[in-house]
């Protein structure tokens, strides 16, 4: 408690960032055990507490950005977690972690939070951890004003999968965000698990940063590919997409059926992450169960009929 106040950590970070992965491990290691977790998804279909088991307490946000859409239900549930934390039951909660959708505006919730007078005494909000993938932050910064605006509320910045960077691009990153953000701190995080940061001399010059305009939506689209889906086709499909549209398709996720079981299936840009198996037994999921025969497809400049009827072509039931 500060001052008596709870204290909120905002956790952000763009499309793929690992946010999900990387505060899984931290619940793995006890860090965030005492806190209450809230997980925003842009989309209806939830899809990210499934890698949150050990969350004691989590409420998934669902159906909109908590920054705009979803805005006026963030600030009723974090009103009813700080009711339920006072009087008798004072003290049970070391804080609250707010997982932001990839498509949020941390200094946009904070603001908000700020206003509302009831939370603005309640709550004490620290600075935003914001999480940026290593292998994509440089065409982020460069390309994405959203990525680049998350990276600017950041009082910490955790650069995630650095195995896959060559050394010099990594240090060529760490010296744009410390430009950006100076007072920031910066550390390396391989699936959760912290990594040395290399010791980047001021002669490693930052990389360029153009004026960047803001560009064409990025929207959730929501496909039902039913529950008896063909995996063979499904698998078809998404790598055809990909290779296709792979510049438009930021992010896909949802939970399918196939011959290993069920399947946790997640994509950045034009890579496939290896699928999880989940357990056919729910009771280990902290959330809502998760709805099965559905994927959400992430991205600018996507149609969801076309997607549905392009589905369809190859044996699929539709999108509803």
């Amino acid at each position: 408690m500060t001052a008596g106040r709870l204290p909120l950590t905002i956790l952000g970070g763009f499309l793929g960032a690992g946010k999900s992965t990387w505060l899984r491990h931290q619940l793995h290691e006890g860090i965030f055990a005492q806190h209450h977790i809230l997980v925003n998804e842009a989309a209806e279909t939830p899809v990210d507490n499934l890698l949150l088991g050990r969350a004691r307490r989590l409420d998934v946000l669902a159906g909109g950005c908590a920054c705009c859409v979803g805005k006026e239900a963030l600030l009723a549930k974090l009103r009813d977690i700080c009711n339920s934390a006072s009087g008798a039951r004072a003290g049970e909660l070391d804080g609250i972690l707010l997982e932001t959708s990839g498509l949020a505006d941390p200094l946009a919730i904070a603001d908000a939070i700020a206003r509302d007078p009831v939370l603005v005494r309640r709550l004490s909000v620290a600075g935003p951890i914001v999480l940026m993938d290593a292998n994509l932050g440089a065409e982020q910064l460069q390309t994405e004003p959203l990525a680049r605006a998350q990276i600017e509320t950041a009082t910490r910045v955790i650069l995630t999968k650095p195995d896959a960077v060559s050394p010099d691009a990594l240090a060529r990153l760490i010296a744009t965000l410390r430009q950006i953000i100076p007072g920031a701190e910066l550390s390396l995080a391989e699936r959760g698990v912290p990594r040395t940061l290399p010791d980047v001399g001021l002669e490693v010059p930052p990389l360029p940063l153009p004026v960047l305009a803001q560009g064409t939506p990025i929207l959730a689209h929501r496909l039902a590919i039913g529950a008896e889906g063909d995996w063979t086709a499904l698998s078809t499909w998404l790598s055809a997409l990909l290779v296709a549209r792979g510049e438009d398709v930021i992010r896909v996720k949802g939970v399918v059926r196939a011959p290993a079981g069920r399947l946790l299936l997640q994509s950045v840009r034009r890579t496939m992450q290896p699928p999880e198996i989940l357990p056919d037994d729910d009771g280990g999921f902290s959330g809502p169960s998760p709805q099965e025969g559905v994927i959400v497809l992430i991205g600018r400049n996507l149609e969801a009929d076309l997607l549905a009827r392009s589905w369809e072509r190859f044996g699929g039931v539709g999108a509803k």
